[in-house]
């Protein structure tokens, strides 16, 4: 008998698990709505988008630094690959990314738009009846007055008014109803609009707008073209034609180390001053960038990063022609500001010469370390630099960085011993190369700064959804939604007066609120009864 009662219980499970399971396209669709724009996947959403956000500070993104991005891929070639395919190199920009956004956003406005009708419809509603038995409610007073009940229910829809209360009034049971509060829920849909409000800026701005970057050294030009970026990110839907028409010319750069203590070192500020042209042919104006003080063009901002040095370096070959004269962009390996770069001299004769090396803007040496930067400062300016000869690839037509040579059809210089040839350079000093090469000479420097031009027609109503978010929050934090009741009833000749309250958030206290209401009431005139 027990086994056949469990064989029905068995067969019992099998035709409801079929019967959940059994679910047309349409049933199935709306269970698919309702698990999305629920709540609670809401905020698993914004938690994966938070989450997600995460590789975009770690892992260097080629939007903000295309140059350490690309340092990073060389220094990690079995990881690069897999970062690539997971897109976290460009992790705002990635299909995943892209579809935990899309998603919080359908999830937003399904949990909005329902919500607000509810709230909508329970603005308009009437504050709901006394209940039969006020004494239940945890905050409850209860005293006589002399008035008649008239007289008491006129005073209570008074005194509940002049506290800002929605009160109606019931000469049926002899009862007020009141109720405020009605805000906090505004402040709920105001935050949770707002969020959207933000997304929607960042998803305006990540469609029209652009991030570039471009590297200039004091004295030198930069105009707002395609061609004149070193790195550049375009929105899904830009168009060249939206790059607005100025150009700039880096006139001097100041930055200022502190010298003592234990941040000694560090820069404790640095600006640069820029000569721009709103359009061409337009006025020269100037101005002066520094971190979080960009230059705005046409709603289009100009953010200094960072900076660092570009010695000068000129390069003659073996017939004593000039093959390489310039700055050479050197970059920060440290914050010593002990910098790496190359320099490629392709029309040096009988054969084309790479330097490769670091720029040390106060040189020291101790036998432990070897040479290092014992200041980032340029106190005592040095550079040493391998030699390479042959082919430096630049007549292949494919693209090459400056910032690195490709060894593949060169062959480095090596001194006695087999060791390889140093190029030992202080400031002004030349260094003749072995076997008619030609000469190196280090003529002085100059600095440079990187900078980020961007654009981001988002961005406004980003700030406008952050600052609506906030103040919702705060609504929806110290608002509290309350009612109260009073009865009044006469017995034996006497005017009863029943006063309670009922706090709709968690955590509220309303006994002090029901005190002062019912001293309100009474005046000090007759004992209170009453829980709490």
């Amino acid at each position: 008998m027990g086994l056949d009662k469990l064989d029905e219980h068995k067969d019992s499970l099998d035709r409801r698990r079929e019967t959940a399971f059994a679910l047309t396209p349409r049933e199935l669709l709306r269970w698919m709505w309702r698990q999305l724009t629920s709540m609670r996947t809401a905020l698993i959403l914004l938690f994966m988008l938070a989450l997600g956000a995460v590789p975009g500070s770690v892992v260097p993104q080629e939007a903000v630094d295309a140059v350490r991005t690309a340092n990073w891929q060389q220094a990690h070639p079995h990881l690069a690959p897999i970062y690539g395919k997971l897109g976290l190199f460009s992790v705002y920009n990635s299909v995943w990314f892209s579809a935990i956004y899309i998603l919080l956003m359908i999830s937003l406005v399904g949990c909005i738009l329902p919500r607000t009708k509810v709230y909508w419809q329970g603005l308009r509603a009437k504050p709901p009846q006394a209940p039969k038995n006020l004494s239940r409610l945890r905050q409850h007073r209860e005293f006589e007055t002399d008035d008649d009940a008239q007289a008491a229910l006129t005073k209570a829809h008074d005194v509940l008014r002049s506290k800002r209360y929605r009160v109606v009034v019931s000469t049926d049971d002899g009862s007020v109803a009141a109720e405020r509060g009605y805000l906090r829920e505004f402040g709920n849909l105001l935050f949770h609009s707002s969020v959207l409000l933000v997304l929607a800026g960042f998803a305006i701005g990540g469609l029209f707008g652009y991030k570039g970057g471009v590297i200039v050294v004091t004295g030198g030009g930069f105009s707002n073209t395609l061609s004149q970026y070193d790195d550049f990110q375009p929105g899904g839907l830009f168009s060249p034609a939206n790059l607005a028409p100025f150009d700039f010319t880096v006139d001097n750069f100041d930055v200022t180390f502190i010298q003592s203590g234990r941040e000694a070192g560090m820069a404790h500020e640095f600006s640069a001053g820029l000569s721009y042209h709103t359009e061409p042919g337009t006025p020269t104006k100037k101005t002066r960038i520094s971190v979080n003080h960009p230059l705005t063009v046409d709603n289009t901002k100009v953010y200094l990063l960072s900076h660092g040095y570009a010695p000068h370096i000129t390069i003659r070959d073996g017939k004593g022609q000039i093959a390489y004269a310039g700055p050479v962009i050197f970059l920060p390996e440290d914050a010593t500001f002990r910098s790496t770069g190359v320099v490629k001299a392709p029309d040096a004769s009988p054969t084309q010469i790479g330097l490769e090396g670091e720029f040390f803007p106060t040189y020291a040496f101790t036998a432990a370390s070897g040479p290092f930067s014992a200041f980032p400062d340029d106190k005592n300016p040095a550079i040493s630099m391998t030699v390479w000869t042959g082919n430096l690839g630049l007549d292949t037509g494919a693209p090459q960085s400056v910032y690195s040579l490709d060894k593949s059809g060169l062959k480095e210089l090596k001194a006695s011993g087999g060791r390889p040839y140093l190029v030992n350079l202080s400031m002004g000093h030349t260094q003749k190369l072995p076997n008619g090469l030609g000469s190196v000479t280090f003529d002085g420097i100059s600095r440079y700064v990187k900078l980020q031009v961007s654009r981001s027609p988002g961005d406004l109503l980003a700030l406008a959804g952050v600052s609506l978010a906030l103040l919702g929050l705060i609504g929806s934090l110290y608002i509290r939604p309350r009612r109260v009741w009073v009865r009044v009833r006469r017995e034996g000749g006497r005017t009863l007066v029943e006063v309670a309250g009922l706090d709709r958030s968690s955590g509220g206290n309303l006994a002090g609120e029901i005190d002062v209401l019912t001293q309100a009431l009474t005046n000090d005139r007759h004992p209170v009864t009453g829980t709490q």
